[in-house]
């Protein structure tokens, strides 16, 4: 797998990126076939009280599925070594379901046979300190076919509450969201 490493506010040196890359390299046990990992290395706040931040984004060549961990810790390597223990937790717990949705073919082989689409976050790019609801972020992604399940199991995979998708069954754009009380609700247009 190969490794896109960039840094905010750090420099990366030869050892943090062999660091990244070794530690990473230990989820190619499930994920051999994935092509790329985005790696982003950050550092917010002042200097007395730094928080070193990771985010990982990899996309599986599995129904266009993301695999995406982001933590923060006290030191760099710390928080390396977090956010490779959270993937790997997050490929443990959806491998089952992975496993048995597509009738014992392994997670590998699935993620030979189809191309992922990346998210890729991008600034608004507006500043209107006038504005009541300021937007900080926009994010565009390709919209790909898939069921409810498929988009529950992407939403857990990218730590978020809610996930829009192209639902493959309605033809419609619908949204799945994690509701207070643990279940999951979906949003339909009329």
């Amino acid at each position: 797998m190969r490794m896109e490493i960039r840094g905010r506010n750090i420099e990366i040196t030869d050892a943090l990126k062999d660091y990244t890359t070794k530690r990473l390299a230990k989820l190619d046990k499930y994920l051999d076939e994935a092509r790329i990992a985005q790696v982003a290395l950050s550092v917010e706040g002042e200097k007395h009280k730094e928080m070193h931040k990771v985010e990982v984004t990899i996309p599986l060549n599995l129904n266009n599925l993301l695999l995406r961990g982001e933590v923060s810790a006290d030191n760099m390597y710390a928080a390396i070594d977090l956010v490779v223990e959270k993937l790997d937790k997050q490929i443990e717990k959806h491998k089952t379901k992975i496993y048995k949705k597509h009738r014992g073919v392994g997670l590998k082989a699935l993620a030979a046979e189809e191309m992922a689409a990346l998210t890729a976050a991008q600034p608004s790019g507006k500043e209107n300190n006038a504005e009541k609801y300021k937007i900080v972020r926009t994010k565009r992604f390709e919209l790909h076919p898939m069921d409810e399940q498929e988009a529950i199991m992407q939403m857990g995979l990218l730590g978020h509450n809610f996930f829009m998708f192209y639902n493959a069954n309605t033809g419609n754009i619908n949204v799945v969201y994690k509701r207070t009380d643990g279940n999951y609700g979906l949003i339909e247009p009329r």
